[in-house]
């Protein structure tokens, strides 16, 4: 007869006591980190900005329930919506993932920590303008940006050293957890309801990856993380309530997350959390493409412009040679047919064919009408990806983190063209004074989306001077932003 379980509560799982204490007392003193973090807001605005033109993400904004209004309720920027804070999370981070353009986190697993500002901005503002109708004080910017800080390491610290991919989960999970602990603190909890607030992210059962892999690739990645910065908010406040967590939610022998969802591997942790991820964190500048496509689309932008020295087009290719990491190649590398730009967008074939034949690859690429010209397919059938194991080692050394890829063109006539190779997208820290004011302009153009001239100057004002930004109030940044 085997023996009885004990029921002896055991202590908090040390992984969710880290996440906790971190979120609530960890001083940011990095000015590295509160600068980038100040072009990762605009950016990831903007990127929401841009999404708003499409239809397939503005039918899933607004209230749940048609007409619903909410006294003092969280905006969402660029858009006339008044939700409470769970749903106003939901809408910010559909818009900010929808078109696959905001910044990028690569390692073991990898993801996009500004997923994270649904919950945070949504939050925030719902207690600025709350606090503003009561006569009390609201939180700044600053503090928007410390918790995107927070959100940002305690995703991609996690993400360094286990990978949730290779189980089936999606990377949203961490999403959910990181939002979920800093949300809670944002909240005012005390240590032990975020720590209540985090082990119930774990408990939820995590979305499994099928709906960014072939032959199942679809628009729920867009929205994905929305859901689950959504998700955080509703369990944080839930938390607040005082309802019980459950400390040995990763380590419960059977019934644990490990146990379950994680092949019964505890995580690993590469190092102690500070601000090192938001310091070292990747943006999307120049294309809207899956982040181990990028290099390989700006050595794409090259073959175009070589293409027209030598007066040959695409047909003239014979074959085109993508020398790659494997992440690339479990991720992006696809045959047959494409279902829709969800499909399109996480194919590498689909990003190095358009930038070769036409010199762009824009958010609108990826439509149907696009994607209809035969050319493109026709292109893609002649390209191949091959790994390198020194790109793949590259990718995960710390003193590189590199997102190589290397185009060689073989033509018709049996002539090559040089190997292109691109090691950093103009997105890595080591192109940080090349990639920012690249960065900004992106900007700029997303706001025209949405804006009149006087408006955009107004929100680009107070974007592009730290001290102000950070002393602002969040419910007058959030006033810029309303149509």
């Amino acid at each position: 007869m085997s023996a009885p379980i004990s029921n002896v509560r055991p202590p908090v799982d040390g992984v969710i006591r880290d996440i906790a204490e971190y979120a609530l007392d960890f001083r940011i003193e990095s000015q590295e980190a509160y600068e980038t973090a100040r072009y990762c807001l605009i950016d990831t605005l903007g990127c929401g900005f841009e999404a708003l033109e499409y239809p397939a993400c503005t039918k899933l904004l607004g209230p749940i329930v048609p007409g619903t209004v909410v006294p003092n309720g969280a905006r969402v920027p660029g858009t006339p919506y008044v939700l409470d804070p769970v749903q106003a999370a939901f809408n910010i981070g559909a818009m900010i993932r929808w078109l696959d353009f905001n910044d990028t986190w690569l390692a073991a697993e990898w993801g996009h920590p500004s997923d994270n500002l649904g919950g945070i901005l949504a939050t925030a503002d719902w207690l600025a303008v709350n606090a503003v109708a009561k006569g009390t004080t609201p939180p700044t910017m600053r503090d928007v940006l410390t918790a995107m800080i927070k959100a940002h390491e305690i995703q991609g610290c996690i993400a360094l050293e286990n990978s949730f991919n290779k189980v089936g989960l999606d990377h949203v999970v961490l999403v959910k957890v990181a939002s979920t602990a800093v949300v809670a603190a944002t909240l005012g909890l005390s240590r032990e309801e975020i720590e209540n607030a985090v082990s119930l992210a774990f408990v939820d059962g995590q979305s499994l990856r099928t709906y960014r892999h072939a032959p199942n690739t679809g628009s729920r990645k867009s929205w994905a993380a929305g859901d689950a910065t959504s998700r955080a908010v509703r369990l944080a406040l839930i938390a607040k309530t005082g309802e019980m967590g459950y400390p040995s939610v990763l380590t419960a022998r059977t019934w644990g997350f490990y146990d379950v969802s994680f092949k019964g591997q505890p995580f690993r942790f590469q190092r102690p959390y500070g601000s090192y991820v938001m310091e070292n964190v990747l943006f999307k500048i120049s294309f809207p493409a899956e982040f181990h496509s990028q290099t390989a689309v700006e050595a794409a932008m090259t073959i175009n412009g070589e293409l027209g020295k030598r007066g040959k087009t695409a047909a003239d290719i014979r074959k085109i040679t993508i020398r790659t990491h494997e992440a690339c190649i479990r991720i992006i590398d696809k045959k047959g047919p494409l279902a829709n730009p969800a499909d399109r967008d996480h194919c590498i074939q689909y990003m190095v064919a358009v930038p070769t034949l036409f010199g762009r690859l824009t958010a609108a690429d990826y439509e149907d009408n696009v994607a209809a010209d035969p050319r493109i397919d026709a292109l893609r059938e002649r390209i191949v990806c091959v790994e390198d194991p020194a790109f793949t080692r590259d990718y995960h050394d710390p003193a590189k983190r590199s997102i190589a890829n290397a185009l060689t063109v073989e033509f018709n006539d049996g002539s090559k063209m040089p190997e292109i190779v691109v090691e950093y997208p103009i997105g890595h820290k080591r192109r940080r004074a090349e990639g920012m004011p690249v960065l900004v302009e992106k900007f700029r153009r997303n706001l025209a989306r949405r804006f009149a001239a006087k408006q955009q100057h107004a929100i680009l004002d107070v974007a592009l001077d730290a001290e102000r930004l950070a002393a602002m109030p969040v419910n007058a940044f959030v006033d810029l932003m309303v149509p």
